[in-house]
This record gives C-alpha cells, structure tokens and sequence, in this order.
C-alpha cells in the first residue's frame, strides 16, 4: 500500500519566539487540515521597532498525507 502527501506554504507569527510562532502556525493549521506529518521551516525573520524584536516570523512548508479513498 502507498500513500500520497501534499504540501502547502503556511506563514506564522509571534511575539514571544520562533518556537512559539512554528506551534501556532502547525496548530492552526490542524485545524483545517488533516493528516500533518510534518514541516520545513523555510524562513525565519524578525521584525525590529527601536532596537527590540517586535514579531518573529517564520514561512513553512507543512505535509500531509491523503487519506485513500
């Protein structure tokens, strides 16, 4: 038996840490996709106002796997 995954581009978020922004972007994504296997962070950067990071963001690649039908 095979299985066949697809992979979609997701951008994430957050003030905290790239962490923080990899686990909402994952998590918001299960929300309406099933069958996560995976992600590659592709790009990680951070959003700087007077010498501070404000935001750190990061762009995935997620898989999932089809289901059979």
């Amino acid at each position: 038996m095979s299985s066949v995954a697809k992979i979609t581009e997701i951008s994430a978020s957050s003030n905290k840490s790239f962490a923080d922004a990899i686990d909402a972007g994952i998590a918001r994504a299960s929300k309406t996709i099933r069958n996560i296997s995976g992600a590659w962070v592709k790009d990680m950067k951070v959003d700087v106002e007077n010498g501070k990071i404000t935001q750190y963001r990061v762009n995935m690649k997620v898989t999932f796997v089809l289901a059979d039908s």
